[in-house]
């Protein structure tokens, strides 16, 4: 839908989602699924993603099950066999989950899978569904109505009874509940996928996740698209981001960063793409999503750093629980029209902050510990080596179920000493 035809529309919706991303077109499909009527405001004039590939554990695929998109999701990615832990130095490996006890332990796969397929298949489930797409509408803010929240746009205003704003890591929304802002660490990240017949020759994997893990940097490789593509990520400590510079992050501190690195590592790295890189921000956790009928959804709510791998996943159960929390109401006889939304509000706020600190403050510690040099270095390797193939237990708070309410959430691996710490691998 258009902008103009958007000022035509005459329909009421339940729900208005702020942001087409994942996390926004997830809960406009979850929501959708339980008998609402959903719009989805985007500001830029296609729905689309931007990136490369995106890894998907099992507390994100059981999901995807739940709304039957699991086989399509499956179809577009690639099942790898092993997550395998190396140090970026010497090339040596350190620890390694296997993927296929993995999903007997958990009933579902892990998966990698390109972010814009991910993306595709949300959107054809959401047309599919019947949600209201609309683009080229920049959300500038919002207020509270009698019976609901109210967005703000060049064209007026629209309210429904609740509004969700999954706009990402500089959310409009997010000011209205803190003053915080993104934080912003030294590192880069380099992507590149590419044709796999550009690594042939380069002793690579393209059954696995590999993990490249050394002295400030890190690098990941596998495959994408039933092994059509290759993904690789370089990610570094930029000195110049460092040192406050604005010209951070250029190629010629890319290849600085990784010298002394493992051929598997170097080989790979005139294949990322070099004419754009990306800055490495997240936000400290907040335990408040909520105010009033606007609720905080995806990276509005806790962009993470990367080293779990869970931001999309996080996305994604945040809009399967408040979904679910809805479920939970209309299965006890309530109709929508009825909907308790400020039950529902704080049922979802009540669980998600406290799970999502978790993965964003574990996320922090796990980029320290793959980044250390030296004896620190050496005494992590050790560490990780003596890691048992089998041991699940520092990811069962992760790839387990996710939880409705405070308790169901699991117990999370609290470590006693650095030494236990740094068994958390993969």
């Amino acid at each position: 839908m258009t902008l103009n035809a958007l000022s035509k529309a005459t329909s009421a919706v339940d729900v208005i989602v702020v942001g087409g991303g994942i996390g926004g077109l997830a809960a406009a499909v979850a929501l959708t699924r339980k008998g609402l009527r959903v719009r989805v405001l985007e500001r830029a004039p296609e729905f689309g993603e931007v990136g490369a590939g995106l890894q998907i554990a099992p507390n994100c695929t059981r999901i995807l099950d739940q709304w039957g998109l699991l086989d399509e999701v499956k179809s577009l990615g690639v099942l790898p066999r092993n997550i395998v832990m190396k140090d970026a130095v010497d090339g040596s490996e350190l620890s390694r989950l296997d993927l296929a006890d993995t999903e007997a332990r958990y009933g579902y796969p892990y998966m990698v899978i390109h972010r814009s397929d991910l993306h595709g298949t949300l959107l054809r489930a959401a047309r599919n569904a019947g949600v209201d797409l609309v683009n080229n509408v920049a959300v500038s803010g919002y207020e509270q109505t009698e019976h609901g929240a109210a967005v703000l746009h060049a064209e007026g205003r629209e309210e429904a009874p609740v509004v969700i704003a999954a706009d990402g890591l500089h959310s409009v929304a997010r000011p209205l509940i803190s003053d915080d802002e993104p934080v912003s660490s030294s590192y880069v990240a380099y992507r590149g996928a590419v044709p796999v017949d550009q690594v042939a020759g380069h002793d690579v994997s393209l059954d696995d996740v590999v993990v490249y893990v050394g002295p400030q940097r890190h690098f990941v490789q596998y495959a994408l698209r039933g092994g059509e593509m290759f993904n690789q990520v370089a990610v570094f400590e930029s000195p110049k981001a460092k040192a406050g510079e604005d010209d951070w992050g250029t190629p010629d501190e890319l290849d600085g960063a990784f010298e002394g690195s493992c051929e598997q590592v170097t080989r790979g790295l005139p294949l990322m793409w070099r004419d754009r890189w990306w800055r490495m921000f997240d936000r400290d956790p907040i335990m408040n999503w909520v105010t009033g009928r606007v609720a905080l959804l995806g990276d509005a709510a806790h962009p993470p750093l990367q080293y779990l791998a869970q931001g999309a996943v996080m996305a994604i159960e945040d809009a399967w629980v408040l979904s679910e929390h809805v479920g939970r109401q209309l299965a006890a006889g309530r109709s929508v029209a009825e909907l308790d939304w400020d039950g529902v509000l704080s049922a979802y706020n009540a669980v998600r902050p406290e799970h999502c600190r978790r993965v964003l403050t574990t996320a922090r510690a796990w980029g320290e510990l793959w980044h250390v040099d030296g004896a620190a270095r050496e005494w992590r390797n050790e560490i990780l080596r003596e890691r048992s193939v089998d041991d699940y237990s520092y990811v069962d708070w992760l790839y387990g179920p996710t939880a409705l309410t405070p308790d169901e959430e699991a117990d999370m691996f609290l470590p006693h000493s650095a030494r236990e710490a740094a068994t958390s691998a993969v």
